[in-house]
Formats: structure tokens, C-alpha cells, sequence
């Protein structure tokens, strides 16, 4: 059921790369923060995630989501009647989604194996009712979104978040150009866009952070203040998160005889890599991996947390953080934290006043850092009060819900 302003009814489609992908909680949350603002919400997934672990408020969505293969009759058919109706508009769209795409392998075939997919998904959305096509990523899923505007003149957004745009610009500047609105999750990515495309883009960039819910996300009633330091690391066990050096940080710490226990929460692909490291470094008893965990145990391990921890780097494949929302989450809890300096991450932690910053693969300043908030308990509290504030301000996801919600509603129809 559509809502309306006035006599105009909104209906959003959401469109990522996989669903329900649970390390890329904004999403999930985001959605259910603009479904609270009255704006109806169907799921269109590139790609069905296939997991044994999601969060259990993704549930009803993952059951209402409509899920695609790649291939199939019924997009065959969505093929044939786009060309017999539609035939120039149809194939100057698979020409610039080629042409936009050279020069890069996996922009190249990955659009054009999309392509058919997004001519049927173009034809469900009709049928749905949908108002407005939102993208979350500026690769795939804004490239979809591309096309299917192109098909049905349907308006279309996108959020660009990290490595979806830093790592690879094919075809950027068509999606912008087309797009109703861009949302960059940071001043550093609006700027990224900009410096890329043309700048007279600038007024349809708008700059909203992701955030977090401050009614779940709040500073535990009381944190004991007995035992080894607690630290913290969520993501996904990833090169560009720098997991690596944490832990050689950890080993620095514990050659000072410094108590704590490290905890990493996430899997991925650098899992045994890192079980070795830590193996290696002597770090068995002091480093604890979770794997990965629902909302409600990343809850529990937060609530006796002392510090945060998010090591980025830049990989060696031009993969690159935004900002991570594991930070807002610690910090939304009152907690410190300690961050690369990178991307967009000082738009979240300002240096010693809610957090550190730290440089990109510096071992011993991370490991400075810690030990600075590790042996004074009160800078963690002071860092940590300031830190939860920022979040309050600036990072408030119903706030942020309510700007998109907003722009949903003014998109012409």
C-alpha cells in the first residue's frame, strides 16, 4: 500500500548487491528507520546472501524481498517485449552500459551480465507501483538502478558509501547524471564524486551519514572497571580493515605486560590468515574471535567494552573505507575509540577529543593509543561522553531517515 503526499503516492524500492548481507547492517536499518517515516518499502536484491546468521529483524524482509536468478524464461521474455517496444531505447541503454563500463574488466561484464536482470526487474517494479528506485552502493546496484531508469523513466538514487567508489569509477558519472539524488556517506566521498564528475552535480550530492539507532545503540548503566581492558573490532576479516595490525599491536601491549583481552567479531576471507597471526604472536589467551553475531550479541560484547578499534587501510586492490558504522556503534555506547586516519573517518572521530586517529598501518602509534585509554580511566570516560554526543548530533539514523524520507517524497513524478 503506497503512501501520499497529497494526491502523489510514494513507493520505494531498495536495491543493494545481497541481502540479507549482515555486516551491512546500515542498509537493513536504514530501510526499517524510513519504513517508521510511512514510506512503503519493497527489497529488490541483486543477489540472495546465503547464510545461517542474519539479524532476526531482517526476517520478514528477507521473506517479502523479491529475489531473482540470473537467468531465467520470465527474463528472457522481459527482454524480447523491452526490444519489440522499446527498441532504441533499449539498445543505446546496453550500448552506454557498455561503453561506460571499457577499460574495466569487472565493470564490463558484470554490467552486461546484469543487464538482463534489470530490463525484468524494471518490469516488477512497474507492475509494484514503485515511485522511486534507491541503489544502496555506486557500483552494481547503481548501475541497475541506471538502467531501469533509462527502460521506464523511473526516478532513481543512490548511496555511495566506500570501496563501491573509491575502488572503480567506470560509468560514474552517468549514474550521477541521471540519478534524482546521490547520498555520499561523508564530505570526503561528496568531494570524490565531484572532483570525478562534473561539478555542477554539486546541488543533487547531499551528504548523509549513516547512523545508528541511540535507543538501542546507548552507554551501558555500568561498566566495571575490574579486569584486563576489553577492546573491541568489528568487520569483516579483511585486508582493508587491518585487523593485521591490531594484532601486532596487541603483541606490543603484551610485551608490556599490559592486561587486556582483544575481541574481533566478523568472518571473511583473511580468517585463517589472522588465526595464524595471532598463533604466531603468542596472542592465544589475549585475542577472542566471535565470528559472526547477531545484533543482539554484538549488543552483549559492546555493553563490557572499554575501546573501539577500527585499523583501516587502504588494500592493495584500491578497496577503501567510508565510515564505519562498528565505530558509530562504540561510540553511540559511550565508548573510545581508536581509528585510521582515512577517508571519511575524521568527519566521525576528531583527535583527542572523542577518540584517536591514528596513521594508516602504524603499529606503534595504535598500540600508543591504546595504552594511552588503557592505563586512564577517566580519559576513556571523557572521550567516550564526547564521543556518544557526536553521535546524538550528527549520526542519529531516525534523523537521517527523516532526510530521506523527505527526498523520496519530493522526487517528481
Amino acid at each position: 500500500m503506497a503512501s501520499a503526499i497529497g494526491n502523489k503516492p510514494v513507493k520505494v524500492a531498495y536495491m543493494m548487491s545481497r541481502f540479507p548481507k549482515i555486516t551491512e547492517t546500515f542498509v537493513l536499518y536504514e530501510i526499517l528507520a524510513v519504513m517508521k517515516q510511512n514510506i512503503p518499502i519493497e527489497v529488490y536484491p541483486l543477489m540472495r546472501e546465503r547464510t545461517n546468521v542474519m539479524h532476526a529483524e531482517a526476517i520478514p524482509l528477507v521473506e517479502a524481498a523479491h529475489f531473482t536468478p540470473h537467468f531465467s524464461f520470465g527474463i528472457l521474455a522481459a527482454n524480447i517485449r523491452a526490444i519489440l517496444k522499446q527498441p532504441y531505447t533499449y539498445i543505446r541503454t546496453l550500448w552506454t552500459s557498455a561503453r561506460a563500463t571499457l577499460g574495466s574488466r569487472r565493470f564490463f561484464v558484470g554490467t552486461l551480465a546484469l543487464f538482463p536482470k534489470s530490463v525484468y526487474l524494471a518490469e516488477l517494479m512497474q507492475v509494484a507501483g514503485i515511485t522511486h528506485l534507491h541503489a544502496h552502493f555506486a557500483s552494481f546496484p547503481a548501475a541497475s538502478a541506471y538502467i531501469i531508469h533509462q527502460l521506464t523513466g523511473m526516478p532513481y538514487s543512490f548511496t555511495a558509501h566506500g570501496s563501491d567508489l573509491h575502488r572503480d569509477k567506470h560509468m560514474l558519472c552517468e549514474k550521477v547524471r541521471d540519478a534524482n539524488f546521490v547520498v555520499a556517506i561523508s564530505q570526503y566521498n561528496k568531494r570524490a564524486i565531484l572532483d570525478y564528475c562534473d561539478s555542477s552535480d554539486e546541488a543533487k550530492v547531499y551528504i548523509i551519514h549513516c547512523g545508528v539507532d541511540t535507543e538501542i545503540f546507548k552507554p551501558a548503566e555500568t561498566r566495571s572497571l575490574d579486569g584486563p581492558v576489553s577492546i573491541v573490532c568489528t568487520g569483516t576479516l579483511h585486508e582493508v580493515k587491518g585487523q593485521m595490525y591490531l594484532l601486532q599491536a596487541c603483541a606490543r601491549l603484551k610485551e608490556r605486560a599490559m592486561p587486556f583481552a582483544c575481541h574481533l567479531i566478523g568472518d571473511g576471507p583473511d580468517e585463517q590468515k589472522l588465526r595464524e597471526q595471532i598463533s604466531s604472536l603468542n596472542l592465544g589467551k589475549e585475542v577472542v574471535l566471535h565470528g559472526r553475531l547477531q545484533r543482539n550479541d554484538v549488543l552483549a560484547v559492546l555493553s563490557k567494552a572499554d575501546i573501539v578499534v577500527a585499523p583501516s587501510v587502504p588494500s592493495r586492490d584500491g578497496r577503501r573505507e567510508g565510515i564505519p558504522v562498528a565505530l558509530m556503534e562504540g561510540m553511540a555506547f559511550g565508548i573510545p575509540v581508536v581509528a585510521s586516519d582515512l577517508s571519511g573517518i575524521p568527519e566521525l572521530v576528531t583527535n583527542n577529543c572523542n577518540g584517536f586517529l591514528v596513521a594508516p598501518r602504524d603499529v606503534d602509534g595504535l598500540a600508543e593509543a591504546l595504552a594511552k585509554l588503557m592505563t586512564d580511566p577517566d580519559l576513556r570516560r571523557k572521550l567516550g561522553m564526547a564521543g556518544q554526543s557526536r553521535i546524538i548530533n550528527d549520526f542519529n539514523q531516525e534523523e537521517n531517515a527523516r532526510i530521506l524520507s523527505r527526498l523520496f517524497r519530493e522526487t517528481p513524478p
